[in-house]
C-alpha cells in the first residue's frame, strides 16, 4: 500500500512544547564485540575516549567516546549478542539550554502522558536528564549540563559523579563545578 503524504502531512502537530531542543547530543548503541567497535570508532573515525565502565557498573562494559568537547557524541554497551541481547539504538539524547528546560521538558512529557523511565543524574557525564519512551518505544533522553572535555583530554573523575534518582535531588546535590541553577522556581512546584 502506497504511503500517502497528505496523511502524513496532516499528522505535524502545529503546537509547540513549552522548551527547544538544541541538537542531537549523543546516541548510545548496543554492539556485539565492544573491542571491535572501540578499535572501530577509535581507529577508523578518530573519536576520543572520556570514560569506561566495566561489568560491575554495566553488563557488558560500556566506552562514552566524543569527537567535539562534549563528555560524549557516541556511546557504547557490549555484550549484544544471542537472542536476548539485540544490537542497536539504546537510547538517543536532547541538549537543551537550561536546566529550566530540562523540568519543563519533564512536565510537559507528564502532562502528554509519555512514559518516563528516568530523571535526575546518572554517572559519568554527570548531565542533569529526564529519559522516556517515543510511542514505539525508543528510549529517549533531554538533558543538561553534560561535562566537557578540555583540550587537556581529562574527564571527570569518577569520585565526583552524583546519581540522583529525581531532577530535584540532582539540583540539591551538584557535582563540583556543576551549577545547576534553576530561574523559574515555579516549575518544581509541579
Amino acid at each position: 500500500m502506497p504511503v500517502d503524504t497528505n496523511r502524513l502531512r496532516a499528522a505535524i502537530s502545529p503546537s509547540a512544547p513549552p522548551f527547544s531542543l538544541n541538537k542531537i547530543g549523543h546516541v548510545v548503541l548496543m554492539v556485539e564485540n565492544l573491542e571491535r567497535s572501540i578499535a572501530f570508532y577509535t581507529g577508523v573515525l578518530g573519536f576520543k575516549v572520556s570514560d569506561i565502565y566495566g561489568d560491575d557498573m554495566m553488563p557488558g562494559g560500556m566506552v562514552f567516546m566524543r569527537c567535539n568537547t562534549d563528555h560524549h557524541g557516541v556511546a557504547l554497551i557490549g555484550g549484544a549478542a544471542g537472542p536476548d541481547n539485540k544490537r542497536g539504538l539504546h537510547h538517543m539524547a536532547f541538549e537543551v539550554s537550561s536546566l529550566d528546560d530540562v523540568i519543563r521538558a519533564r512536565n510537559h512529557l507528564r502532562d502528554s502522558g509519555a512514559t518516563i523511565v528516568f530523571e535526575g543524574r546518572r554517572r559519568a557525564g554527570v548531565q542533569i536528564a529526564v529519559e522516556f519512551l517515543d510511542p514505539d518505544g525508543h528510549n529517549l533522553e533531554i538533558y543538561w549540563g553534560l561535562d566537557q572535555i578540555g583540550t587537556e583530554g581529562v574527564a571527570r573523575p569518577s569520585n565526583e559523579w552524583r546519581g540522583a534518582k529525581s531532577l530535584e535531588e540532582a539540583i540539591a546535590n551538584p557535582p563540583p563545578g556543576q551549577i545547576p541553577m534553576v530561574r523559574d522556581k515555579s516549575l518544581l512546584a509541579r
